[in-house]
C-alpha cells in the first residue's frame, strides 16, 4: 500500500473538517477526492503533506506512520503535491523552479556545496539534465529560461506540474490542476497526466471540480460531504449514487 488513511479526524474551533476519512492509494492508482465547496478536500491533502497534524487516526505512507512529520520530511519520503492557487518561486527561471525541487534531494555534503567543488558540478549538471528531460515531457522545454508568471495561466499549471515531477515522486496530489483552464486545455492535461502516470507508474491523489477529467482518469473515487467520506467507487457508482446527487444537488422541496 502507497498511501492509507486510517480513520483521520481534524477539527478547527469545534467545527469537524475530517471526520473518521479513510482511503487507501496503490502504486499506480489514479483516485480522486471530490465533494462540494467546504467539503474538507484540501484539508486532507494538508493532513498528509504535514501541514496540519490529525487530532486522532493514522496516516500511513509505505507502511510507515507519517502524521506528525514535518513537511519537509514528509516530502522526502516521495509526497509532491500542487495547489489549488498556483504556487510557482518569484525570481526564478521555468528551469529554476524546478532545479529547487531537485537541489532539495542533492545527496553531496554541504563542503563540496559551498566551495563548488567537482562531486557537486557533477551533481548540478546531472539535476539541471534532469529538469530538462521533464520540460520536454511536459511540453515546456523552449520556455526553460522564460518567467514563469510571465506564461500563460495553463502553461504555469504545467511548470507547477513539472516542478513536482522534478522531485521524483512516488505519489503525487494535484489540487484542482485544472481550475481555471479551458476545455481545450483540460483535455490536454488529462492526456498529459495519463502518460505520465503510465510512464512513471506514480500514484495520483487528485481533488477536481472539472469532472469530465475526474470521469475519465479515475480508478476510484471518494466523494467527501461536511468531512465525511459519504460514497467510494468507480466513477459510473459514483455518478448514480442518491447520497452523492444530493451532496451536489441538494434535495427537492
Amino acid at each position: 500500500m502507497l498511501l492509507e488513511i486510517r480513520n483521520v479526524y481534524k477539527s478547527f474551533g469545534g467545527v469537524l473538517a475530517a471526520q473518521d476519512v479513510s482511503l487507501k492509494v496503490n502504486k499506480g492508482d489514479f483516485i480522486s477526492l471530490i465533494g462540494p465547496n467546504g467539503a474538507g478536500k484540501t484539508t486532507i491533502f494538508n493532513l498528509i503533506s504535514g501541514i496540519y497534524q490529525v487530532d486522532s487516526g493514522n496516516i500511513l505512507f509505505e507502511e510507515k506512520e507519517i502524521s506528525g512529520m514535518e513537511p519537509s520530511k514528509i516530502a522526502h519520503l516521495g509526497i509532491a503535491r500542487t495547489f489549488q492557487n498556483i504556487r510557482l518561486f518569484k525570481g526564478l527561471t521555468v528551469l529554476g523552479n524546478l532545479l529547487v525541487s531537485e537541489d532539495s534531494r542533492g545527496k553531496y555534503s554541504f563542503f563540496f556545496s559551498i566551495f563548488h567543488l567537482p562531486p557537486s558540478r557533477k551533481a548540478d549538471k546531472e539535476n539541471e539534465n534532469n529538469c530538462i528531460e521533464i520540460l520536454k515531457l511536459v511540453g515546456l522545454e523552449k520556455y526553460k529560461n522564460e518567467d514563469p508568471l510571465s506564461l500563460p495561466y495553463g502553461l504555469q499549471r504545467k511548470v507547477e506540474l513539472a516542478r513536482a515531477l522534478a522531485s521524483n515522486p512516488k505519489l503525487i496530489m494535484l489540487d484542482e490542476p485544472a481550475a481555471g483552464l479551458n476545455p481545450r486545455e483540460v483535455a490536454d492535461f488529462t492526456a498529459l497526466l495519463k502518460k505520465l502516470q503510465e510512464q512513471f507508474g506514480f500514484g495520483i491523489l487528485l481533488i477536481e471540480h472539472r469532472m469530465t477529467l475526474v470521469n475519465e482518469l479515475s480508478d476510484k473515487i471518494y466523494v467527501l460531504d461536511f468531512g465525511k467520506i459519504i460514497a467510494e467507487g468507480d466513477p459510473d457508482m459514483i455518478r448514480n449514487d442518491p447520497q452523492v446527487i444530493k451532496a451536489y444537488l441538494g434535495e427537492e422541496e
